[in-house]
């Protein structure tokens, strides 16, 4: 991403996220927050956040005008690409890529980052329960940003590496997924 502030809140609207509405436009609290964090960090000698994303500025924009879906358990997710492919069955094992942000847009953690996608089994708690039912609604090539509330998220909260953000016990969490394969149900080609 060109520049060092999210282009928008990732909180979902209608949500407590600090954001307020004018007639010919909109303040947003935490792109204020995000930018002094990111002028702290220059006046500090600090490189702003550069980190790789599945949402680019574009997706970002974009995302805008996609429709929220809610979930009965509060999970809220909107499709950046459907995929083609199968969903993955309760218990399979899935890999994808994530990035995994706290709602002001800083990363805590990423598959990208690490440079190797994520495996593990959906519908078995080996994840959070929120991004296990993300995923499982999911087809293969499709990739989602999922608004995680606190209780499908880290109860207990999280503690992260230095220099990354922390998450508190019952804080929401922004994941962006994107689904790539699921190893046993590859797709054959003609």
């Amino acid at each position: 991403m060109a520049s060092s502030s999210p282009s928008s809140l990732l909180l979902p609207p209608g949500s407590s996220s600090g954001k307020t509405t004018k007639r010919h436009g909109t303040i947003n609290v935490f792109d204020k927050v995000q930018g002094l964090f990111d002028d702290i960090a220059k006046a500090a000698g600090l490189p702003p956040e550069d980190k790789p994303r599945l949402c680019d500025e574009n997706c970002e924009k974009e995302l805008e005008n996609v429709p929220m879906v809610t979930t009965e358990s509060g999970l809220q997710f909107k499709d950046i690409k459907l995929g083609q492919g199968p969903s993955p069955p309760v218990g399979f094992q899935v890999a994808a890529n994530y990035v995994a942000m706290v709602p002001t847009g800083q990363i805590f953690d990423s598959s990208l980052e690490k440079g190797q996608l994520c495996i593990c089994r959906v519908g078995s708690d080996q994840v959070i329960k929120g991004l296990d039912e993300g995923i499982l609604s999911m087809k293969v090539g499709g990739k989602r940003r999922l608004y995680i509330p606190g209780l499908l998220a880290f109860p207990k909260g999280l503690t992260s590496a230095p220099g990354r953000p922390r998450v508190a016990p019952n804080s929401p969490v922004v994941f962006d997924v994107s689904l790539e394969y699921i190893p046993g149900l590859e797709v054959e080609e003609e």
